[in-house]
Order: structure tokens, then C-alpha cells, then sequence
């Protein structure tokens, strides 16, 4: 392969690549919005400036081709959308941001800019001298305005003795511009590009230069691969992997063969190269060793290889199920595509009328069968489920399993299922196991945390919920009930677990119980206030921590989370807290595992002094060695002092830390109960289980957050 490497290592030649595509969509429907607000509210005018950035970015990162398509379908946008003037200022927008991408890109200084903006601006400026030599209305109608603004200064000017010579010299200049129009606007839009450009140069260039570690490629991209699409059998010899940049390989030395009618399970620990197993398995080649199938994997092509991952949201794409099924698809090949009967395959043809439901109604279990049809739709024949049954309740990781081991059997295909559960894989025909990126015959039997007696009484009643109920779309079509007449008391220092399946209400309640949203009727109060006027008392971790994630290094994510006087002392103590070193404080938020996201949350949250802290499906995602860290961390915060809701649907690991356990389901509260109750004795008393974290002793970490962060 030849031409000039970009960003990400790959060539400058060929057509536009899925992750050019993404961003350019993403990016270019930014500066529409940016651009589009600027122009129609007038305060807002300065968003015009902000708008160079996205396409800056585009510029900086990828091919030329992908920031022309992107200003093209924006500049359509656009001008459907607000006309010609905001139109305009978006095009000048993309070639400024344009010169400075691409001189970023190329590794160039002032002078690239320089010569780059000069020749632009000469473009310009004949471009906009044609324009108006052809339109000759819109010529003379511009050349009016000109006369009446100068007759306008020149009857003020008569008024006062003092202002003639001013309203003389106006009169000169507007005959002036008349008569050598193209002069005028030639030297103006040409000059007005290149003082642009200059002042963008130190402006948006530091903007792009502060913006080079968020990630910007693509993981599965690899080269374009011109046999006919026919990804199995694949084998792999002696495959490795090394990401660049690193110094050891994420997979080593992978024996593996995959063929038509087989349900293979690959089961690891975070980080033991699953995932990059699977990249290998969907066309990225290896560093090392070698890996064969009969033509191209095809990824996402039809009859090629499909992926449903960790995420169905993130693989949503269309506003109602049947579109979703069949997006991407063309006309032609979407006509064929029975879509009732996917649905009714993967098992959501019982609801009615499941094709004209929104997405965003799906609960995550369904959402995931829905990722399932979707890629059916394509006829694959290799299917990869990464992680697709870790964010589910376990009754819907069960039934998805069924659903992808019955796959092979009924379709041309091979599954390949990628998982941290060993119950996962019981179904499977073989099972590959992965540690540390060696395929071993069995992984390590990790501890399942104990009950952990709290060390300190509760207190008195900090949170309640009355009688709370929310409806999302209220007044419309789509207007669908999430709770119904919850009633909830929380006390100081508690640590209460709320179960429910997939689409029970869950989320919404931690939505609410944060202030995030008003209830739709009821109340929900803080110490006897709506906790919608106290947002941050009551801190809300996501079930995807990466996403509260904003800032570029540990310690300025603790910080910000803490407030302005929040120093390098309070981080470092913060970090203490959740057992992270720290060194960790000036890692990039980039480089951080699943499991240490989590920690790094919840020490931001313990730098906010938080009163309660609410955690949505803490232990989603994480392997057991992980999940036991995070259940004894929450132990370690519940005795500090710390009120703790934590809302999943793993009742067994959950139990070792919990006082309380309330149930919902379709938006209701069934019961509370303890925890001893609700928990089998053989899981209470598992005898390989870790024992309970020792009492804290002066000047650890859990001492010190008890008493505030002091030693």
C-alpha cells in the first residue's frame, strides 16, 4: 500500500473509510447546529467561531475527501435549512478550518497557512465576483443599498457644518466602490480570508493542538481487501497483536479455527484480549502469525461478518424498529429483507406491532435482540457477539444465549460468542479460554466477596420518595409510563440495592433520585427539600462510566468534580479512597480499564462530598476478579459514612455489601426485604469466597476517608 500516511496509519488514496464516514456525519451535523443557531439568534452569533472547530478536526485527522463530503451534505443542510447567508458563512467556515487541519495534519507552519489562505482567498474572491457579475439583480440591488447608505450619511452630515467634509469623502468613496465593484470585493474577500486564516492559525490551532488525545481511530479499520466477500472457515496460526504504541502484544500466538455451523464461546477477564480477538476474526491483520479464510471478511457487508456488541444503543441507528432492521441497507436489498420475521426469530414479535415501536421505548435486553435482526438482516456468515449479554439481567443474557446457539443450526453461519460469564459458554460447541492473550485450558476461580458487617449505625431519613410517577412524551402519541406511585425512605449511611429486570424503571428512579428529572407527579426530597434544587448532593454514577468521563487526565476529572479548591492533595486523597495509586492522577482518561473508570468515578464523587450517591448497574461489565473489587470499594464508602443506592440487577455479589433490597417491576415497588433473605445461604457463605475487608486502622486510606480526607 502507498500514498501519505493520515492520523491513523492508513493511506490517503481510496474510497471514504466507515470511521471517516461516522465522524464526518457527526462532526458536520455539529457545525450545521453550530452554524445554524449563530446566524438566527443574533446573541448567539459568536457560536459562528466555535463552528470551525468540528471541521477543523476533520481536517486534522483525516483525508481531504472526508472534509469536502462533510461541507458538502452540511452545506445542504444548511441551506435547506436557515439559506443562502448562513450557507455562506459555513463554507468560508470549512475552508478555514480547512488550511489549518490540514497544515496541522501535514505537519506545515505559518507560511503553509499563509500560502493556503492566499490561494483560497483569491478563490473566494472570484468566486464572489462571478457570482455577482452573473446575477446581475442581485448586483444592482446590492449597489442600491450602497447609494442609499451614502445618501442617508450624507443628509446627516449637512446637518452639522463640521460633518460635510465627512459626508464628501463618503459620496467619493461609494463612487469609488461603484465604479471599480470588482476591485473592491476581490481585494475584501481575498484579504478578509487571509486575516482569517492568520488570526485562526494561533485561535483554532491551539484549540486543534489541545484536542489531540481524544481517540480518533478506528479499531476495526483494515486494509481494503479486493477478493470476493467469504469469511469461514478463518484460521488462525500462531496470531498476535500489538496495538501501536505498546510495548507488549494484547493477543499471542492464537491457534483458532472457526467454520459454518459451530457456536464458539471465548471466555476471559477484562483485559485478556477478547476483544482484540475479535478485530482478528473481522478483518484486522495481525502483527503476528497469520490469519486465513477462502475471500474478505466483509465486515458489515452482506453475507460477510456481522458484530453485536457490548452496547446496543451505540448500533441503534433508525427511529423505529423496522428501520432500524433493515439501516444501511440499499433500497433493493431492504425490499427483501422480511422484517416480522426476524423479529419474530430473535423473539420480539410478541408485543404487536413491534416493527412501528420507537427505539428508544426497547429495554436493553430488547435493544439487544434488535442489534441481533439487524445484523440477521445482512445474512452474515460469521456472527460476533462481543460482550453483547454483560449489560443485561441475567434472565435476558440467558435467553440470548439460546437465541445465538440456535443461530447455526437454522442459518449457513457460524456464531462466535465473547464473554467474562462461564455460564455463557455451557451452550457452545467449543469454548476458548483467554488469559493474559494466551488461549489456556482454564481461567483462574476468582473469589466471590462475603457479607461485610457495616463498622457504623445509620442514620436518620436523608432521602424519600412520595408517590412519585413519571411518564415520558406526557400529552403525546408516544406517551409511555415508567413508574407508578413509587414511595421510598432512605436513611443516612444506608446502603439500599434496587433490583428489576431490563425496562423495570430502574434508571428513570436514578435519574430522579439524582434531580436529574422532576418527577411527573409526587415528590422526591433531600433532607426535606426537592432535590432538583440541590443538584450534586445527590451524585449519580452511569451504568457506562466512560461517558461522565469529560476531561483529559485523572486528576483534572477528580478536580472539576471537586471544585475550585480541589488541589493535587484532595485528588491524591480521593484516589486513596477507592484504592487507586497516585500515579494514576496524570494517566489519560483514555488508558483506563472498565474497571478502573468505575474507581475513578467514584473518586470524583467522593472529591464532590457527595451526601448520597446513587449507581447504576455498578458491576455491569466487569469480569469477578473486578466486580469483588468494586463490591468491596462500595463496603469501604458505606462505612465511611456515605449513603449508597445502588441500583442493578446482581443480587448475589451485591448482597455482601447492602442493607436493604426493594424490588421493581413495570415501574413498581413489589417489596422490601433484607438481604439475608433474598440471598441463598450457599452464596452467603461460599467457602472460596474473600473475606470481609479488615477494620480500617489509622492512616490507611478507608481511615483517613472516614474522617474527611485528614490523616
Amino acid at each position: 500500500m502507498t500514498g501519505r500516511p493520515i492520523a491513523d496509519g492508513t493511506a490517503e488514496h481510496g474510497p471514504l473509510r466507515p470511521i471517516e464516514l461516522a465522524v464526518g456525519a457527526v462532526l458536520g451535523g455539529a457545525t450545521v447546529g453550530l452554524v445554524t443557531v449563530g446566524s438566527v439568534v443574533h446573541f448567539a452569533a459568536a457560536l459562528n467561531l466555535v463552528a470551525a472547530v468540528p471541521m477543523g478536526l476533520i481536517a486534522q485527522r483525516y483525508r481531504l475527501r472526508a472534509l469536502i463530503t462533510a461541507a458538502v451534505a452540511a452545506t445542504v443542510v444548511t441551506f435547506v435549512a436557515t439559506g443562502l447567508l448562513a450557507t455562506t458563512g459555513l463554507m468560508a467556515t470549512a475552508t478555514i478550518a480547512g488550511i489549518i487541519g490540514t497544515t496541522k495534519r501535514r505537519g506545515g507552519g505559518f507560511v503553509s497557512v499563509l500560502g493556503l489562505a492566499t490561494v483560497a482567498g483569491l478563490v473566494w474572491a472570484g468566486l464572489a465576483v462571478g457570482l455577482l457579475q452573473l446575477f446581475s439583480a442581485g448586483r444592482n440591488l446590492l449597489f442600491d443599498t450602497l447609494r442609499n447608505i451614502s445618501r442617508g450619511i450624507q443628509e446627516l452630515a449637512a446637518r452639522q457644518q463640521q460633518l460635510e467634509p465627512l459626508g464628501r469623502a463618503v459620496a467619493d468613496l461609494t463612487d469609488s466602490v461603484l465604479r471599480w465593484w470588482w476591485a473592491w470585493v476581490a481585494g475584501g474577500v481575498a484579504s478578509g480570508m487571509v486575516a482569517t486564516a492568520i488570526f485562526s492559525w494561533f485561535v483554532l490551532g491551539s484549540v486543534l493542538d489541545r484536542l489531540t488525545w481524544l481517540p480518533g481511530q478506528d479499531r476495526l479499520d483494515a486494509p481494503p481487501d479486493e477478493r470476493a466477500i467469504a469469511p469461514l472457515p478463518v484460521t488462525l496460526r500462531g496470531a498476535s497483536f500489538r496495538y501501536p504504541g505498546t510495548v507488549r502484544d494484547a493477543l499471542r500466538e492464537i491457534d483458532l479455527t472457526v467454520r459454518v455451523g459451530e457456536f464458539v464461546a471465548v471466555v476471559g477477564h477484562n483485559g485478556s484480549g477478547k476483544s482484540t480477538l475479535t478485530r482478528l476474526l473481522a478483518g484486522l491483520p495481525p502483527t503476528g502469525g497469520t490469519v486465513e479464510r477462502p475471500g474478505s471478511a466483509g465486515l458489515g457487508h452482506q453475507g460477510g461478518t456481522a458484530l453485536v456488541l457490548q452496547r446496543p444503543e451505540s448500533q441503534t441507528l433508525g427511529v423505529l424498529v423496522a428501520d432500524d432492521v433493515v439501516w444501511g441497507l440499499s433500497t433493493e436489498l431492504a425490499a427483501e429483507v422480511d422484517v416480522d420475521a426476524l423479529l419474530g426469530e430473535v423473539g420480539l414479535d410478541g408485543m404487536g406491532g413491534m416493527g412501528d415501536k420507537e427505539t428508544a421505548a426497547l429495554s436493553g435486553g430488547q435493544q439487544q435482540r434488535l442489534a441481533v435482526a439487524a445484523a440477521l438482516a445482512r445474512k452474515p456468515a460469521l456472527l460476533i457477539a462481543d460482550e453483547a449479554t454483560s449489560m443485561i439481567d441475567p434472565d435476558g443474557r440467558r435467553e440470548l444465549v439460546e437465541l445465538l446457539a440456535a443461530l447455526p443450526k437454522r442459518h449457513a453461519m457460524a456464531v462466535v460468542l465473547v464473554t467474562h460469564h462461564e455460564a455463557d459458554a455451557a451452550a457452545a460447541d467449543r469454548v476458548v479460554h483467554l488469559a493474559e492473550g494466551r488461549a489456556v485450558e482454564r481461567l483462574a476461580v476468582w473469589p466471590r466477596p462475603v457479607r461485610d458487617e457495616r463498622r457504623r449505625p445509620m442514620g436518620d431519613t436523608i432521602l424519600e420518595l412520595r408517590d412519585v410517577r413519571y411518564t415520558y412524551n406526557r400529552g403525546t402519541p408516544w406517551e409511555a409510563a415508567a413508574l407508578h406511585s413509587v414511595d421510598l425512605t432512605v436513611r443516612r449511611g444506608e446502603a439500599l440495592l434496587i433490583v428489576g429486570g431490563n425496562g423495570s424503571g430502574k434508571s428513570t428512579l436514578a435519574w430522579i433520585m439524582a434531580g436529574l428529572i422532576a418527577p411527573s407527579s409526587g415528590r422526591c426530597e433531600l433532607a426535606g427539600k426537592a432535590v432538583t434544587k440541590q443538584i450534586g448532593r445527590v451524585e449519580l454514577a452511569f451504568q457506562h462510566s466512560r461517558l461522565q468521563l469529560q476531561k483529559q487526565t485523572v486528576g483534572a476529572e477528580i478536580a472539576d468534580w471537586g471544585g475550585r479548591a480541589t488541589g493535587s492533595g484532595a485528588v491524591g486523597r480521593a484516589l486513596d479512597a477507592v484504592g487507586l495509586d497516585r500515579t494514576l492522577a496524570a494517566r489519560s482518561i483514555e488508558e483506563l480499564s472498565g474497571g478502573q473508570a468505575k474507581r475513578v468515578v467514584l473518586a470524583a464523587i467522593v472529591a464532590s462530598h457527595a451526601q448520597v450517591v446513587v449507581l447504576d448497574e455498578p458491576l455491569a461489565g466487569l469480569d469477578p476478579e473486578g466486580r469483588a473489587d468494586i463490591v468491596e470499594l462500595l463496603a469501604r464508602l458505606r462505612d465511611s459514612g456515605l449513603t449508597l443506592i445502588v441500583i442493578s440487577h446482581d443480587v448475589a455479589d451485591m448482597s455482601a455489601v447492602v442493607d436493604r433490597t426493594v424490588h421493581l417491576r413495570s415501574g413498581r415497588l413489589l417489596a422490601a426485604d433484607s438481604v439475608a433473605d433474598a440471598v441463598p445461604d450457599d452464596v452467603a457463605r461460599k467457602p472460596d469466597a474473600r473475606p470481609a475487608a479488615p477494620l480500617r486502622q489509622p492512616g490507611d486510606a478507608a481511615w483517613r476517608l472516614e474522617r474527611g480526607g485528614r490523616s
